[in-house]
């Protein structure tokens, strides 16, 4: 259940930063209760998986990175904002920064 509720936080993370970029500056009232609601959510399931005994640093981190990664490539693909070769690369270095992290929990235990 722990990474079930690691991956709900993701969604529910990257579902309102991209709600709140459809907002435009919350312009677009109709995407407010998206927003509010999408990190109400994304915090509740962050909590339950700290709850369930990851560790923080290591929840954080996959939960950050990879809200930082999804969020970089969704609003490329659905407002066509830029995604450079640099960009890609930084992706790739988080993915890879948090294996690193998730590595050295394992291996503290």
């Amino acid at each position: 259940m722990t990474w079930l509720f690691l991956i709900g936080a993701i969604i529910f993370e990257v579902a309102a930063t991209m709600s709140l970029r459809a907002s435009e500056g919350f312009r677009q009232k109709k995407w407010i209760p998206a927003v509010v609601a999408g990190y109400l959510l994304a915090f509740v399931m962050l909590g339950l998986t700290l709850n369930a005994n990851m560790a923080l640093g290591v929840a954080y981190g996959i939960w950050a990175a990879s809200g930082v990664a999804l969020t970089a490539v969704l609003a490329h693909l659905i407002f066509h904002e830029p995604l450079t070769r640099t960009m890609a690369l930084g992706i790739l270095l988080i993915a890879a920064g948090v294996l690193v992290v998730e590595l050295g929990a394992n291996a503290a235990h």
